[in-house]
């Protein structure tokens, strides 16, 4: 269910570029981001670092798109979005707070969201989503400007980086339990963005 609630406003953004304007999928995806927010106050959790910033990021570009440059492209539409998306998951690192923490503390204990080596791994699950983040920014920076790369390739680098970076945030916290033991196991975050 989490991965479901993380992932849908990207995938209904991803295809509504598809099948409507920029500034429709744009909003569409803003609204799914405002439903996530209920959709977790309801249940008593926290709002999230990353929906919060991705609804602000679909709305500004949103915004931008039907009031400053209409003719925007779809490459660049998506750059906007992903560069939206990396700042919001650099920002959270800078400041100390890397957004899966978020998602990890709500399936652990008190105790064990407190230990050095839960933090610790979650600073490097995001950096490994940061990374994702910024190879999808290059792979829509390459669609707008090397012409001739079909669209697919643009839509492969997403899918790739969005894969590895998936795959990544469940192998590393078992890659931890089996290379320290089980002694340290509670000390890790569960694959709770995945």
């Amino acid at each position: 269910m989490m991965v479901f609630l993380i992932l849908i406003p990207y995938c209904a953004f991803a295809a509504l570029m598809l099948a409507t304007s920029a500034v429709v999928s744009l909003f569409a995806s803003a609204a799914i981001c405002l439903s996530v927010i209920a959709f977790d106050v309801w249940r008593g959790r926290s709002i999230k670092i990353l929906t919060a910033g991705s609804m602000a990021t679909f709305i500004a570009v949103g915004l931008y798109v039907a009031l400053v440059d209409p003719t925007s492209g779809d490459s660049a539409v998506r750059f906007a979005v992903d560069t939206g998306v990396f700042l919001v998951s650099l920002c959270s690192i800078l400041v100390g707070y890397p957004f899966t923490l978020q998602y990890a503390r709500e399936v652990v204990d008190a105790e064990t969201a407190k230990l050095p080596g839960f933090v610790r791994s979650n600073y490097v699950i995001t950096w490994a989503w940061t990374a994702a983040m910024l190879l999808m920014m290059i792979g829509n920076a390459a669609m707008i400007y090397v012409p001739w790369l079909p669209f697919w390739g643009g839509l492969l680098i997403a899918f790739a980086a969005r894969n590895c970076a998936i795959y990544f945030t469940r192998w590393y916290p078992q890659y931890l339990r089996a290379k320290n033991g089980p002694a340290a196991a509670n000390a890790l975050p569960p694959s709770a963005v995945t």
